[in-house]
C-alpha cells in the first residue's frame, strides 16, 4: 500500500489577514517534507465557497510550486470538478499538460462531478446533470490529450477542429481517477476502468473493502474511458501520528470531530436542497439517509474506535493503517489537517510516518 498526502486546506476561524497565505505555505513545506517521508503522491481539492472547511479553489497554482519544489512526489487533481463551467474540458486538458510536462510527468488526474449545494448553486448547475457532465468532459479531454486534432459536436460543446497544446508528457496520458462516496458509484468506476478515489467520511476500513469488492467487479467489464485501464483503489481518512497515543489523541480529538460532521453535512446538502424544491435526489440519493442523520454519534472516540481514522503512536497507526491495506486499498490519501491541526504537529506527524509507519506497510 501506498501513501499520499491529502489537503482540503481549511482555514479556520477567526480569520487573519495572512491566515489563508499561513495555510498554503504550510501545504508546500508539507509537500516537501512528504516527498522526503517517502511518500508517493501529494493530493488537493477544488473546492469553492466552503468557508473553514476548504479554502482551495485554485490548485493548479499550488501544484506548480509544489512541482517546482520537489522531484519526485507525483501530483493528484483531488478531484478536477468535471461539469461547466466550473471547468471547461479543452481548459482542463490543457492546465494537466502543463503540470505534466514542468513535473516531468508526475500528474495523477483525478475527477469528478461536485457533491455540495453551495458550489452547485453557486455556478448554477443542475445537479440531475452533473454526472452526463463529468462523463462527457472526461472523454473530450482524452481526446484532446491523445487526438492530433480535436473535433467535437454535441449539446453540451462545439468544438471545430483544433489541435489542443501543449499534450502531455506521460504516454497515452496521465492516469484518470474517479471519486465516489455512493456505493454503486464504486462499481462504475471499475467498469470505466478509473482509478477509484473513495472519499467515504466516517467508514470504518471493513466496510470499506465492500466498497473495493464493487469497484474490483466492476473492473472484470471494464470498458475504459481512457487509452489504459488504471485498476488502482484508493481511499481518504484522517491521520495523525504522535510520539505517543496521549499526545496524538489530544491534538487530533477536535479537529477530527469538526471534519466528520461538517464533511457528512456537506454531502447531505444536495438532498436537502432536492426535497427544498421537491425534486428526487436522482444520482445523488446516497446523501438522503445523511439528510436524516444526527451527526452527534460522529465522535473521535467512534472514529477512532472503529478504525474510520488513523491516530495514536507509530505502533497503533500501523495496526490500523494493515486493516486499510487489507481491505484492498491501494492508496491511502492520509488527511492530515482536517480543521485546525497546527503546522508542526502535521510536520512531526509526516515526519513519525515517514520513520516508522510508510516503511512497515510497504515490507
Amino acid at each position: 500500500m501506498e501513501f499520499a498526502l491529502f489537503h482540503e486546506i481549511p482555514v479556520a476561524r477567526p480569520w487573519t489577514p495572512r491566515a489563508e497565505r499561513d495555510a498554503y505555505h504550510a501545504v508546500i513545506e508539507q509537500a516537501v517534507l512528504a516527498e522526503q517521508a517517502d511518500f508517493h503522491s501529494v493530493w488537493t481539492v477544488e473546492h469553492h465557497f466552503l468557508e473553514e472547511f476548504s479554502h482551495c479553489s485554485n490548485p493548479e497554482v499550488l501544484y506548480g510550486a509544489i512541482a517546482a519544489k520537489t522531484s519526485k512526489l507525483r501530483i493528484g487533481y483531488g478531484v478536477r470538478l468535471m461539469p461547466f463551467p466550473y471547468n471547461h474540458p479543452i481548459r482542463s486538458a490543457e492546465s494537466a499538460a502543463v503540470l505534466d510536462l514542468i513535473s516531468d510527468g508526475r500528474v495523477e488526474f483525478g475527477t469528478g462531478r461536485s457533491s455540495t449545494r453551495a458550489e452547485l448553486e453557486g455556478f448554477g448547475i443542475n445537479p440531475h446533470h452533473t454526472r452526463a457532465l463529468w462523463e462527457e468532459a472526461i472523454d473530450v479531454i482524452v481526446a484532446a490529450w491523445t487526438d492530433d486534432v480535436l473535433e467535437w459536436d454535441s449539446a453540451q460543446y462545439q468544438i471545430p477542429p483544433r489541435r489542443v497544446l501543449p499534450k502531455p508528457l506521460q504516454d497515452p496520458h496521465p492516469p484518470l481517477w474517479g471519486a465516489t462516496s455512493s456505493p454503486e458509484s464504486h462499481r462504475i468506476m471499475g467498469e470505466k476502468g478509473m482509478g477509484l478515489l473513495s472519499f467515504t467520511i466516517g467508514t470504518p476500513p471493513e466496510e470499506l473493502k465492500d466498497r473495493i469488492d464493487l469497484y474490483r467487479d466492476g473492473l472484470t467489464r471494464a470498458k475504459p474511458v481512457g487509452k489504459v485501464v488504471n485498476g488502482r483503489a484508493g481511499t481518504f481518512t484522517m491521520v495523525h501520528v504522535a510520539p505517543t497515543r496521549e499526545e496524538a489523541r489530544a491534538t487530533a480529538a477536535e479537529s477530527f470531530e469538526w471534519y466528520a460532521r461538517h464533511g457528512t453535512e456537506a454531502v447531505a446538502s444536495v438532498s436537502k436542497w432536492m426535497r427544498e424544491t421537491g425534486q428526487a435526489s436522482g444520482t445523488y440519493a446516497y446523501g438522503d439517509a445523511l439528510a436524516d442523520l444526527d451527526t452527534s454519534f460522529l465522535t473521535f472516540d467512534y472514529l477512532e474506535s472503529t478504525g474510520a481514522c488513523i491516530v495514536g503512536d507509530p505502533d497503533t497507526c500501523i495496526e490500523t493503517a494493515k486493516r486499510y491495506r487489507a481491505a484492498g486499498c491501494d492508496l491511502l490519501l492520509c488527511l492530515m489537517n482536517p480543521y485546525k491541526i497546527p503546522h508542526a504537529k502535521v510536520m512531526q506527524s509526516l515526519e513519525l510516518m515517514g520513520k516508522h509507519v510508510i516503511p512497515a506497510l510497504r515490507g
